[in-house]
């Protein structure tokens, strides 16, 4: 009786027949990351605090920037070469 349960549910969900969740890897990953196009700095946090980043740039000077919490643009992805915390608030 449990094989032909688990069958049936196997089936409708590959039928699409039960909602499906978001996975936890569709979910921005916490720092620097890229999307197609545009480069992000994803600050994960609870605490609701802004923090300084370090954004390496191409062909022109990098920069620091006060980022709060979530995604934050940081520009095309062509031009960001990586982000990264410096160890303090802003």
């Amino acid at each position: 009786m449990t094989s032909a349960l688990g069958s049936a549910v196997l089936m409708l969900t590959s039928l699409g027949a039960v909602p499906a969740t978001a996975s936890p890897a569709a979910a921005a990953p916490c720092g620097y990351y890229e999307g197609s196009t545009d480069a992000f700095y994803n600050h994960c946090t609870s605490d609701g605090s802004k923090i300084v980043i370090h954004v390496r740039v191409a062909l022109e000077p990098d920069y620091e920037r006060c980022v709060g919490p979530g995604n934050t643009w940081l520009g095309p992805a062509s031009k960001i070469q990586g982000a990264h915390y410096v160890g303090r608030t802003c």
